[in-house]
């Protein structure tokens, strides 16, 4: 099982309409947990990879944690990002983390792009704080 960093940038994406917070995030996944979410390139994750959100603003820290559902696929031709991944937020998990997000910090993140593998200092972090 990998671990991926993504990375929302609430100015740029959206959930349900409404800048992609940590707060409409969890409130989104209440309802509906299952997301499909964009990739800008083709990651190898597979079935059971968890995806950690780190949410750009206001907090700039991971407060949620979904988990791959099944491998990414080509989006529809002329899609603004080019590959698409199914995952389910685990909202238990989830909302350890919204409690207590993990900052910036402490996740040893360099350049900060769109997925990125999680740093084996940080997972430990995250692990703990979500409880998983």
């Amino acid at each position: 099982m990998e671990n991926w960093v993504y990375i929302l940038n609430p100015k740029a994406d959206t959930l349900d309409g409404e800048p992609s917070t940590s707060d409409t995030l969890l409130r989104h996944a209440e309802r509906t947990p299952e997301l499909d979410l964009w990739l800008s390139q083709c990651n190898r994750m597979v079935p059971g990879d968890r995806l950690w959100f780190f949410f750009g603003l206001p907090e700039s820290a991971i407060a949620a944690v979904a988990e791959v559902d099944e491998a990414p696929r080509s989006a529809p031709q002329n899609a603004e990002r080019p590959y698409r991944v199914r995952a389910t937020v685990l909202m238990e998990a989830s909302r350890a983390l919204h409690g207590e997000p993990v900052d910036r910090a402490d996740l040893e993140l360099g350049q900060v792009r769109s997925v990125q593998k999680v740093k084996p200092g940080a997972l430990a972090v995250l692990l703990e704080r979500s409880g998983l």
